[in-house]
């Protein structure tokens, strides 16, 4: 159970364990255990606080307050793009920073979600994991993300992806406790099938998740199509070999008959090249799979840059000619610090 200020943070919660604790811990103080559904209906309407609730006396509301937190976070800078896009600079509790992103799309809004405060992974590319990992984040503080920035919109969020700051599978089990709250009908009611989860490659937690059998979208980083160039700018190839990787990839896919979804990012010089897209379908054309191309963010401290168009294009028609699922990633937000990390590192400077 998680503890804020000493006390319950109450968004971490599914109904049927704030039931349990007003049952184990109020029995003596002569709160009913239906409370809960009362709380429970209301913490998601972004209530201030548990004196805002109207259908409990002052006294209940006094011993919740006393109990739980209800948590919060602020919006320290936020910035809109010419397409709409909506970039979320937030800060936490305890003065840690972290990113999200809203996005208009055709099926739906989404956000993209943080799952950490830094990310340990040391991905070369990746603004989010300059200065490494201050600390994994709450089920709370994920779902806070999306309920926020739903409140500043006032638009229905349909679609979630955990592609923010930090790995999503090094944070397991408070990514899970999630997952399932904001897909409950008694919280956020997204579907599973509205939600993606992207991850640089931990092999021991995609066969986990493969046996929990959640039916979300998996997306797994790739940027590589052999272990030569992946650890050149993915220090897990480490720890996992690319056979290992698409190894479980294959397995998961079989398992839960659900289409992998492959991130593969084009640096110009380093993994775009046309014998490059040849390895890479030969290794992926047999996976229940679809790769995404996209083409690199510029970010500050690190120096990479895109092919050019043809390159990028020229790739691509390699893959499909041999038989993989291809598309390039809309792009969102190019003129608001587009890449993960970089609106918490100016912040932090």
């Amino acid at each position: 159970m998680n503890y804020i200020k000493n006390k319950i943070d109450i968004l971490s919660l599914s109904k049927n364990e704030l039931r349990d604790v007003i049952k184990n811990d109020f029995k003596d103080i002569n709160i009913e255990t239906f409370r809960a559904d009362q709380i429970y209906s209301w913490i998601y309407k972004n209530i201030g606080s548990f004196f805002d609730i109207t259908n409990i006396s002052e006294r209940q509301k006094k011993i919740f307050d006393d109990y739980f937190y209800i948590g919060r976070l602020k919006a320290v800078k936020k910035l809109v793009s010419s397409d709409g896009t909506i970039k979320y600079l937030f800060e936490l509790h305890d003065g840690n920073k972290i990113e999200s992103v809203f996005m208009r799309y055709n099926h739906g809004n989404t956000v993209c979600v943080s799952t950490q405060v830094g990310c340990r992974m040391g991905c070369a590319f990746c603004a989010s994991a300059i200065g490494g990992i201050s600390r994994n984040l709450l089920p709370s503080e994920m779902l806070l993300q999306v309920m926020t920035i739903e409140k500043d919109v006032g638009e229905r969020i349909s679609n979630i992806v955990l592609m923010g700051i930090g790995e999503p599978l090094d944070n397991f089990d408070n990514v899970l406790k999630f997952l399932g709250l904001v897909n409950s009908k008694d919280c956020l009611n997204i579907g599973y099938r509205h939600i993606s989860l992207s991850t640089c490659g931990l092999v021991d937690k995609i066969n986990k998740l493969k046996e929990i059998n959640i039916p979300i979208t998996l997306s797994v980083s790739l940027h590589a199509p052999n272990d030569m160039i992946r650890k050149k700018i993915m220090p897990v190839s480490n720890k996992w070999s690319i056979d290992e990787l698409l190894k479980s990839c294959e397995d998961y896919a079989n398992y839960t008959k659900r289409r992998i979804s492959f991130e593969y990012t084009l640096i110009e010089r380093l993994n775009d090249s046309v014998s490059d897209a040849y390895e890479l379908a030969s290794k992926i054309k047999n996976i229940l799979c679809h790769v995404n191309l996209i083409l690199i963010n510029k970010v500050a401290e690190r120096n990479f840059s895109p092919p050019s168009v043809n390159t990028a294009q020229t790739f691509q028609k390699v893959l499909e000619n041999n038989g993989v699922n291809v598309t390039f990633r809309r792009k969102c937000g190019n003129d608001i610090d587009a890449s993960c990390g970089q609106l918490r590192m100016a912040k932090n400077e």
